[in-house]
């Protein structure tokens, strides 16, 4: 190729489509607005540019610019509609005055989603934009002149879609995009823009017809040179001054390496570790662990149940008999029981667990009665409203010690070591509440931003539990660890939905962090 002035310059069609893109603007171009014209992605035009630039045909600069766009709830909420939204909906269905408490299952006689949490925002939101007002609890009138309002902020979630930038941002709807940002809807990221400008002696070639599109190859193949097509081919040279593009930078994701450390922990602690399905039975899920079959946490607002299939199979009929006989009243474990005919065809749904204690009642029904101590570290599903501090899927660590003398003491040593050995520096331990542990505590620790957070829940299993599926000698201190949220308190990571970004700058950095953290705690 050759860009003398006077001398026709033969260009690959992808090459002089983006000088013809460029060619009636005076400004520069972002990179996206070309390859989105010539209907292709940015990163296929790169190395185009790059060759256009050192011909002299183009400039190139590169500024950082920062752009709104939607979190994973948002998205979500952009295919099933904003809680607001939602709520407006319910109520014009209704034509009704509900109680606050009464709208998600009105919501539901219509087809429409709306969890408990939800409906506090979409309350607080509704009431601020004087749609709706509330009086002792019950939600009267709809200004429907103002409907409109609700469904332009709808329509706003459809602009930020892919993505807008801060300073192109109308300033009629900043105070809703701040909105957005505080509820976790939309988030601000720092982007690298290229912009693309032609130059002046690009121009005049084009316009003088200089700059042509010609068949260009990097390569003589043995049948351009035996069929002779290769004397109409315009054989590129290799231009080494041109970088190739890097490839990403491979990074270990910190989450899974966090892990890893917390199983050294356990192990160093003394512990085996332990495995159960995702996919369980409600029996070992709930009602192995004295959970009452009409208890508001088996309910499907709080567990995702299987549709296909719906049922599985429990094959010891003594072990069924001997949980029915605890349920109905006590059997002989010194209790009374829940006092309620206990229903089999239950026990065998299928959910996907909501907590990984289901694999240490397995293990206990498996191993009996001895001295063993052994932990589990898998996921668990919840229907959470998705949040800084919430998901619907996230990592347990559930532990158990067994033995004939142990007492809640050492229960709180265990814990007391445990959150040494993972780094967590400032704990406490309350008295709490759990329909299968008896006494419990719930422990806490400091996140140095969001305060204290709940990290674990345990007890001492009760006789209610651990009887019938066999024990009769030993005591068994058991506990539940959220490692999702240890993991936030020790890398400071302040959203939960950080831990899963596919943001390959933001791995790095809680990389980082997370490497910062395993060095302070060998001098700890």
């Amino acid at each position: 190729m050759n860009n003398d002035k006077n001398k026709e310059i033969i260009l690959p069609q992808q090459e002089f489509d983006i000088l013809k893109s460029l060619k009636d603007s005076n400004i520069p171009v972002r990179i996206d607005e070309v390859a989105s014209k010539l209907g292709t992605d940015a990163n296929s035009l790169m190395r185009s540019i790059a060759e256009l630039e050192n011909l002299g045909l183009i400039h190139v600069s590169k500024a950082i610019k920062r752009i709104i766009e939607l979190t994973e709830e948002g998205k979500r909420y952009l295919e099933v509609g904003l809680p607001e939204v939602r709520l407006v909906k319910v109520l014009l269905n209704c034509g009704c005055k509900p109680g606050i408490n009464e709208v998600p299952n009105i919501a539901r006689e219509y087809g429409i989603l709306l969890m408990p949490n939800e409906v506090n925002y979409a309350l607080s939101t509704l009431s601020r934009l004087g749609i709706i007002r509330i009086n002792r609890g019950i939600i009267e009138a709809i200004a429907k002149d103002k409907i409109n309002i609700v469904n332009n902020r709808q329509d706003l979630l459809t602009q930020i879609k892919n993505g807008v930038f801060e300073d192109e941002v109308p300033d009629v709807i900043k105070p809703i995009v701040q909105e957005f940002l505080k509820r976790g809807i939309a988030r601000i990221r720092e982007r690298s823009i290229i912009e693309l400008m032609i130059t002046n002696s690009a121009r005049e070639l084009m316009d003088r017809g200089l700059i042509k599109v010609g068949v260009v190859v990097t390569a003589l193949t043995p049948e351009l040179i035996t069929s002779g097509n290769w004397r109409n081919m315009i054989i590129k040279r290799f231009d080494l001054s041109i970088p190739p593009p890097q490839a990403p930078i491979v990074t270990k994701h910190f989450f899974s390496e966090f892990i890893k450390f917390v199983k050294e922990v356990f192990v160093s602690l003394g512990f085996e570790e332990v495995y159960g399905p995702h996919i369980e039975l409600e029996f070992w899920n709930f009602d192995a662990l004295f959970q009452a079959q009409d208890h508001p946490a088996r309910e499907i607002h709080d567990t995702y149940f299987l549709k296909y299939p719906s049922t599985g199979k429990l094959l010891d009929n003594e072990l069924i008999s001997r949980v029915a006989h605890t349920h109905e009243n006590g059997w002989i474990t010194g209790s009374r029981g829940w006092g309620y005919k206990w229903d089999p065809s239950r026990a065998v749904r299928l959910v996907l667990r909501t907590q990984t204690t289901s694999v240490s009642v397995r293990t206990l029904y498996k191993r009996g009665d001895g001295e063993y101590r052994v932990f589990t570290i898998d996921r668990v599903f919840r229907p959470e409203i998705l949040d800084p501090k919430h998901s619907m899927e996230f990592h347990q660590a559930d532990g158990i010690v067994v033995g004939e003398k142990l007492s809640f003491k050492h229960l709180l040593g265990i814990l007391e070591a445990l959150a040494k050995g993972m780094g967590l520096k400032k704990v406490m331990f309350k008295p709490a509440y759990f329909p299968f542990t008896s006494p419990s505590a719930e422990g806490y620790a400091f996140h140095e931003k969001l305060g204290w957070i709940e990290f674990v829940g345990s007890g001492m299993f009760r006789p209610e539990v651990i009887m019938p599926l066999g024990l009769r000698k030993s005591r068994v201190l058991a506990f539940g660890m959220g490692l999702d949220r240890i993991a936030m308190i020790l890398m400071n990571i302040e959203d939960i939905r950080d831990l899963f970004s596919r943001d390959i700058n933001m791995t790095k950095a809680y990389w980082s962090n997370f490497l910062r953290f395993i060095n302070d705690l060998s001098k700890y």
